[in-house]
């Protein structure tokens, strides 16, 4: 049982606050952009509480990591009203770049938290119990954050890809993907979840996701080596 307790942790700690940063970010970018309302709704603050959806954010993530699949999930969308912003179609597309851009910060500054722990403390051998929880939080918040950033750039609504290609289209094409967005939590599931479970061939998070989150995880670990220096035990 405390392992199972202690695994939760280093899980569900590390996943809440990737994306809660990730939600922040983009009421952040919108209010410097023009629009306050998520600011005037209190919804750019770090307790988890106000960012929590029991589906999206736990109940979801837990059940595909019991499931061996890819974990992922979402937060209660942090509120942006287009027609606030200075230049709507440009700048909704920088407030949906702020959220991955801040999970690839974050994986970059945890993963150079690593290099340092390891100068610090790596020469003592095997960490200790305080030590050892902090660690697997660092390596799980990476993780978390380099697949949540890569996952929502993804160019179906409501992801934050569709945001970003809609700043590019023509009105014609933002036309398309304002139609599309009332289902595109159903075509998601259908295309990403359903047809690999019928059809494991076409496990497009395998095939499209896994490779750009495996290069940039190895990217991080040179990062975090670097910083680390030569460890003389």
């Amino acid at each position: 049982m405390n392992a199972m307790i202690y695994d939760t942790a280093t899980i569900i700690v590390p996943m809440v606050f990737a994306i809660v940063f990730h939600e922040v970010a983009h009421g952040l970018a919108a209010r410097q952009l023009g629009d306050p309302t998520a600011s005037d709704q209190g919804r750019l603050s770090l307790n988890p509480l106000r960012h929590v959806d029991l589906y999206g954010t736990i109940l979801l993530p837990g059940v595909l990591h019991l499931a061996g699949l890819p974990v992922f999930g979402w937060a209660k969308p942090v509120p942006v009203d287009y027609y606030r912003l200075r230049n709507p179609k440009r700048d909704m597309a920088i407030v949906g770049a702020a959220g991955p851009a801040t999970n690839f910060l974050l994986a970059i500054l945890s993963a150079i938290a690593l290099g340092l722990l390891a100068r610090f403390y790596g020469a003592s051998g095997v960490p200790g119990p305080a030590l050892g929880f902090v660690l697997d939080n660092l390596k799980n918040f990476i993780e978390f954050n380099c697949f949540l950033g890569m996952f929502n750039l993804l160019p179906l609504p409501p992801f934050d890809g569709s945001r970003i290609l809609r700043g590019f289209l023509p009105r014609s094409g933002a036309r398309l993907l304002d139609r599309i967005e009332p289902f595109g939590i159903v075509v998601f599931f259908l295309i990403f979840v359903a047809l690999p479970q019928l059809m494991p061939t076409l496990h497009l998070v395998d095939r499209l996701l896994l490779p750009p989150v495996a290069w940039l995880l190895t990217q991080l670990a040179v990062l975090a080596s670097l910083v680390a220096g030569p460890i003389n035990g």
